[in-house]
């Protein structure tokens, strides 16, 4: 699933001041369920479940939180930048300062297994780590997320 099926503009956002891996788990919820309280509740209980199992920092300063939550109708994704890294218990030990959270449908293992793989893939490449953590504003970071993960156009060039 491509990036701009998992994410919306409304769900991207720069926490200034993200605290501890419990708050930036937080955010992510309320970004997840939108307008809903009770959604970010369950949501939020769900990303901490998941990441009491095992952290869910993949290396690089980036994190995948993900949780199965009943709620949920689709898969949905967050992205939050983070102001002030964060330790996520890390393999690497490098701080986390990009998170993708996810909201899963219960019946979606294996499209969650396979947008878990797809994101980890996206976000090993080094250039689109840095594009990322060098944009602006929200508006930029949508630009890299959303139109950035659109089908790269290719051209051919005709030798006469």
């Amino acid at each position: 699933m491509p990036l701009h099926h998992l994410l919306s503009a409304d769900r991207i956002a720069i926490l200034v001041e993200p605290g501890d891996r419990g708050a930036v788990l937080d955010a992510a919820a309320r970004l997840l369920a939108g307008t809903s309280a009770s959604s970010a509740a369950a949501i939020g209980a769900s990303l901490r479940q998941r990441e009491q199992l095992a952290s869910t920092a993949i290396g690089h300063g980036v994190a995948i939180p993900h949780g199965r939550v009943a709620a949920v109708e689709e898969i949905r994704g967050a992205f939050l930048r983070l102001a002030d890294p964060v330790d996520f218990g890390a393999h690497d030990g490098e701080p986390v300062d990009l998170v993708l959270a996810m909201a899963v449908p219960e019946h979606c293992v294996q499209e969650h297994l396979q947008q878990l793989a797809e994101l980890a893939e996206r976000f090993a490449d080094p250039d689109f780590r840095l594009t990322l953590r060098a944009a602006a504003n929200t508006t930029e970071l949508g630009r890299c997320l959303l139109d950035g993960a659109l089908p790269r156009r290719t051209t051919t060039t005709t030798i006469a």
